[in-house]
C-alpha cells in the first residue's frame, strides 16, 4: 500500500522549456566532453538531470510531486561539490531512501567523476531525516544497495530511465 495514495501534483511551467530543450547536453549524444576538458554546470542543468526521475510509488516525476526543486540545488564549482535537497511527499515516506538513491545514482551516471554529490532530505521534511541522510551519504551503504544483483538497483534503474 502506498504511503501517499493521493499526492499533490505540481506543475512548474517556468522551467518546462529547459526540460524539453533538445540542445540540453545531458539529453543529446551529439555532445562529448574530453576527460581533461572542464565543463561548468549550473543549478538548472543539475535540476534538469533529476526532474524527470519517476517516483517509485507513482507514475509521476519528482518535479511533479515537488520532491525536487531548482532552489534546492547548490553547486560549488571551485570544490566540485553538489548538494541537492529533496522533500518526500509525506513525513513518514517509506520510499525516501529509494528516491534519494535514484537521485544520487542519476547524478553519478551523468556528471564527471570529479564531482562529490551529497543528496540530503530537506530539513524537517521527514520523520527519519537523520537516518536517511546517513544512509544516502555513506559510500559503502550506497554501493551495497546498488550491487548489480540487487533488486534495489532494478527499481532505481526503472526510476531514472528516460521517459
Amino acid at each position: 500500500m502506498s504511503d501517499n495514495p493521493n499526492p499533490v501534483i505540481y506543475v512548474d511551467n517556468e522551467n518546462l522549456n529547459s526540460f524539453e530543450d533538445n540542445e540540453n547536453p545531458f539529453n543529446s549524444s551529439r555532445y562529448s566532453i574530453e576527460e581533461d576538458e572542464i565543463d561548468l554546470f549550473d543549478e538548472q542543468e543539475i535540476f534538469d538531470l533529476v526532474r524527470g526521475i519517476t517516483d517509485p510509488e507513482h507514475p509521476l516525476t519528482l518535479e511533479q510531486l515537488n520532491v525536487v526543486r531548482i532552489e534546492n540545488v547548490n553547486i560549488n564549482l571551485q570544490n566540485n561539490y553538489i548538494l541537492l535537497y529533496f522533500t518526500p511527499t509525506v513525513p513518514h515516506c517509506s520510499m525516501a531512501n529509494l528516491i534519494g538513491l535514484s537521485i544520487k545514482e542519476k547524478l553519478s551516471r551523468s556528471l564527471p567523476k570529479r564531482f562529490k554529490v551529497d543528496v540530503i532530505v530537506t530539513p524537517g521534511s521527514h520523520s527519519s531525516e537523520s537516518s536517511v541522510n546517513k544512509q544516502l551519504n555513506d559510500k559503502e551503504r550506497v554501493s551495497a544497495a546498488l550491487d548489480t544483483s540487487s533488486s534495489i538497483l532494478t527499481i532505481v534503474n526503472e526510476c531514472i530511465k528516460q521517459n
